[in-house]
C-alpha cells in the first residue's frame, strides 16, 4: 500500500494562468506560498506549483486571485518537458483535487 496526499494551507502567489488545450479542457496553473520557522528561528517561505484540471480549473479561473488564503488537497506529480531551447526539465507539481477559499488578504 502507498499514499500520495498533500495538504497545504497558504497564500496564492500569482493570479492563476488558465490554458485551454482543447475545446472542452481547462487547466489552471498557480503558485501557493507556505511559511515555516527554521531551526535557527528565521521564517522560511516555500513556493508550491499547483495544477487544476476540468471543473476545478474553471472554478479557480472564476474565483481564485493573488493574495487569497487557500486550503488545498491534492497529490504530488513530477513531469518532464522540453523548454524552448529543447532542454529536458523536470517539474514537481501538486495536482489539486479539492480546495477551499479561506479568506482574502487585506491591503493596507
Amino acid at each position: 500500500m502507498s499514499v500520495n496526499k498533500v495538504i497545504l494551507l497558504g497564500y496564492v502567489g500569482i493570479d492563476p494562468e488558465i490554458r485551454y488545450p482543447d475545446k472542452d479542457k481547462t487547466i489552471a496553473y498557480f503558485s501557493l506560498a507556505t511559511n515555516d520557522v527554521a531551526p535557527n528561528g528565521l521564517e522560511v517561505t516555500e513556493w508550491h506549483k499547483l495544477v487544476c484540471f476540468g471543473e476545478t480549473a474553471r472554478i479557480v479561473e472564476r474565483y481564485v486571485k493573488k493574495g487569497m488564503q487557500l486550503y488545498v488537497e491534492g497529490k504530488l506529480a513530477t513531469r518532464e518537458y522540453q523548454d524552448r531551447m529543447k532542454i529536458t526539465r523536470k517539474r514537481t507539481e501538486i495536482i489539486v483535487s479539492f480546495f477551499e477559499i479561506l479568506n482574502r488578504r487585506q491591503d493596507n
